[in-house]
Parts: structure tokens; C-alpha cells; sequence
């Protein structure tokens, strides 16, 4: 039975307190990066931070801000300048997709971020996660704002087991009843999940001793039982048609052009078949345009 099942002030205010005093000192969470980006800044870092480290995502996230500080400065570049200044982030459609998402709010919101989650979740690579961690992080609304790190907290300290099931919109359920009524303290519970799971509650090699709600956790007071994993497993990057993939976006982000001829991307790839496929998907991804024998970025 789940140790916490309603919204508790102990629980918030201790979480609270942990998160004032222990929390990184990230970018996205300074007063003078909201005044100087303000919402677009955190659509901007939750894009990047989607399964990429926050060490890579800092550098790239300042340097992409002060190139396109608005959704209408960036509306205007091309999808060409978009993938080249990705560069190595991971899973470059995000990129396409926050192109799109710029153009859209420049098209039907006058430039500004809107703050209503259906109208986020409307733009072009929004899902529930994104929409609802605009709304409460950079507007400070009431919203549940559930990535894998609070499902894992949820997960030991409601249910006692070590890992969190697949995701389902029973963990928006769940952690909205657990949300303090105030809005500022319900943004703030939300990002103190996140964190405590980012931080303590690691998926492999949790720091129970330093967990400020290890007395309220049913895992932990169940023995830490190996209870399994029926996540998804991602295959493995070295020798994947994914690093193929990158390989080839980086060849065309590294040439004079932008541009390859098409025999001579990655031509000394070990499994050319690989590399072809690679191409294909990078084509329909609109990652990359062939014609004339020349292989470049989307323009």
C-alpha cells in the first residue's frame, strides 16, 4: 500500500526545504535567465533536456539563447542553421520540431510562448511533459509534471517497488493529488521530485542515507527489494543505426557547404548498408535533402 496517497504539508514543506538548500544551480532556474528569456528559455532547456545529460545541454543551451533569444528570432532561420547549431545534442528532430514550434508561436501567438497547456501541446514536439513544465516553471502554474526521475521517486516511495512501470497518465493522477494547493509551492514540489530523483533516488545506485523522505518511503522501508523492470530497454548506441546516423549529420554540419557528395558520406563506414539506411532515415526525418548526387542539411 502506497506510504503517501494524498497531498501531505510535511511532505511538501520537507521536500521543499531539501530543494532550497541541496538543488543545482542550473541555468533554467536563475531569476536573471527568466527575466532575460523568459518562457521561451524554458521551452527552449526542456527541448534539450529530453534524454540528453545536463552537462552537455548547459553550453548549448547559452549559446542557442544568445542566437535566437525569442521564438521570432529563431522563426527565421533555416532549418539548415537549426540542425548545425543542434550539433551533437542527440535525436537532432527536436530541433526540427523547435523550429516548427518557434514558427508556430510567432504565426498564432503574436511571439509569446503561450501559458495554456492545450495551446502548448499544440505546437510541434509538445508532449504532456514539456507542456505542463512551461506551464508550471516558467508561468508557476498548478500543474503535475512527471519525467522519469519523479516516476522513479514515485515508484519506491508510494508503491515500494525499484523501478517505475511503463509511463501512463496514471502518474499525472497521481502526482497531481500529491501537489500542494499553492501554485508557487506546487511548482516548487514539482521540481524537488525531479531533482531528488536526478540526484538521490538514482535508478542504480540510490543515496537512501541522504534521501530527505526515506522515512516516508515504502522501498526503502521494505528492505529495498529488487522488484524487476518491464521498462523498454534502449539498444545499445556503439555499432546502432542511430550513431550511423549521427555520423553522417556530422560530416554535413562539418563541411564548407553543408553539403557532401553522396559517395562520400562516411564513405569508409564499416557496414555501407547501414550508412545508406542512415541517409534514408535522415531524409525522411527532413534531417537531410539529397539531389544532384549531393547529400545536405534541409534548407
Amino acid at each position: 500500500m502506497p506510504v503517501i496517497s494524498t497531498p501531505s504539508p510535511d511532505l511538501s514543506s520537507i521536500l521543499a526545504d531539501w530543494y532550497h538548500s541541496e538543488a543545482r544551480d542550473l541555468p533554467w532556474r536563475r531569476k536573471a535567465f527568466h527575466a532575460r528569456f523568459g518562457a521561451w528559455g524554458t521551452l527552449v532547456s526542456e527541448f534539450m533536456l529530453q534524454q540528453t545529460p545536463v552537462t552537455r545541454v548547459i553550453p548549448r543551451l547559452e549559446a542557442w539563447l544568445e542566437r535566437w533569444p525569442t521564438p521570432t528570432a529563431m522563426s527565421s532561420a533555416t532549418p539548415a542553421e537549426v540542425v548545425q547549431q543542434w550539433a551533437n545534442l542527440g535525436y537532432p528532430r527536436r530541433a526540427l520540431w523547435l523550429h516548427r514550434a518557434a514558427i508556430e508561436i510567432t504565426a498564432r501567438h503574436g511571439g509569446d510562448v503561450p501559458r495554456n497547456v492545450e495551446a502548448l501541446l499544440a505546437l510541434s514536439g509538445i508532449g504532456d511533459y514539456t507542456a505542463r513544465a512551461v506551464a508550471a516553471f516558467a508561468f508557476g502554474d498548478r500543474h503535475p509534471v512527471v519525467d522519469t526521475n519523479t516516476r522513479r521517486v514515485m515508484a519506491r516511495a508510494l508503491e515500494g517497488r525499484s523501478q517505475p512501470g511503463p509511463a501512463s497518465r496514471r502518474d499525472l493522477v497521481t502526482m497531481k493529488a500529491l501537489l500542494p494547493d499553492a501554485d508557487d509551492e506546487s511548482a516548487v514540489f514539482n521540481a524537488a521530485m525531479m531533482e531528488l530523483g536526478a540526484t538521490v533516488c538514482t535508478s542504480r545506485a540510490p543515496k537512501c542515507e541522504r534521501c530527505p523522505i526515506a522515512a516516508q518511503c515504502a522501498w526503502l522501508s521494505s528492505g529495498r527489494p529488487d522488484t524487476g523492470d518491464d521498462r523498454r530497454k534502449q539498444a545499445r548506441y556503439e555499432g546502432s543505426d542511430r550513431q550511423a546516423r549521427g555520423a553522417v549529420l556530422k560530416a554535413l554540419r562539418e563541411s564548407d557547404a553543408g553539403a557532401v557528395p553522396l559517395d562520400a558520406v562516411i564513405h569508409d563506414w564499416t557496414d555501407l548498408a547501414q550508412r545508406d539506411r542512415a541517409i534514408d532515415s535522415l531524409i525522411a526525418d527532413g534531417l537531410a535533402e539529397a539531389s544532384e548526387q549531393m547529400l545536405r542539411l534541409p534548407r
